[in-house]
Order: structure tokens, then sequence, then C-alpha cells
């Protein structure tokens, strides 16, 4: 339940504030993230940890 009052208070500060510029950033934070957890045991981990 916490998870989804985090998105409810982040999506009304972005409203509130007029901060639609940090939306793509979380976005792209939130697939990255997932992009390394996913391929963190497979093949593409040594590609992915070259772009770092």
């Amino acid at each position: 339940m916490s998870k989804i009052s985090i998105l409810a208070e982040f999506w009304q500060f972005l409203r509130e504030r007029k901060k639609w510029w940090l939306g793509p950033i979380v976005f792209f934070l939130v697939l990255l993230g997932i992009l390394i957890v996913f391929a963190e045991g497979s093949a593409l981990a040594p590609f992915i940890y070259t772009l770092f």
C-alpha cells in the first residue's frame, strides 16, 4: 500500500509544482534499474556493465 501512496504523492507533486521535466528522468532511472536487475544473471551482463 505504501508504494501506491508514494506514486500518488509524486503525481500530486508533479501536478501542483508543474515539474513535468522530472517525469522522464524518473521513468528512465526506473527503466535502467529494471534492465540492470534482469540482465544481472544473463549473458548480456558484460555488455551492460561496459556502458558504465
